[in-house]
């Protein structure tokens, strides 16, 4: 099983992979057909109060997966979303979750990926 991480602007066609949108909020300028998602589980993206503190910020990072990883535990309807998100890996060979944040080492996709792979 490989889960892949990847901005959801670049559309690399990864025909193989099952494509999941992992934000609460649809990506601006983005069309459902170019999308070409599988899934869009956007009750497993943080919090709004959790995104808004957080605000991309690297230097909150740290702060925020704990925080994130808390909310994922914690909050019913993450917590159900995070289990639909490890059966879909379960099921299939390569997950990509996709996001819109401009920031590749510092976003919710980022954290999932951790989760899933230990």
């Amino acid at each position: 099983m490989t889960v892949d991480i990847g901005r959801v602007y670049d559309n690399k066609d990864n025909t193989d992979a099952i494509r999941i949108l992992v934000d609460r909020v649809w990506p601006r300028g983005i069309s459902k057909r170019t999308a070409n998602l599988d899934y869009w589980l956007k009750d497993i993206a943080p919090s709004t109060e959790l995104r808004q503190w957080f605000q991309h910020d690297p230097k909150l990072f740290g702060a925020f997966k704990e925080k994130y990883e808390k909310e994922l535990r914690d909050q019913d309807a993450q917590k159900d979303a995070f289990e639909k998100l490890k059966d879909i890996v379960n099921q299939h060979n390569h997950v990509l979750l996709l996001y819109a944040a401009k920031d590749t080492k510092h976003n919710q996709a980022v954290v999932l990926q951790q989760l899933l792979n230990t």
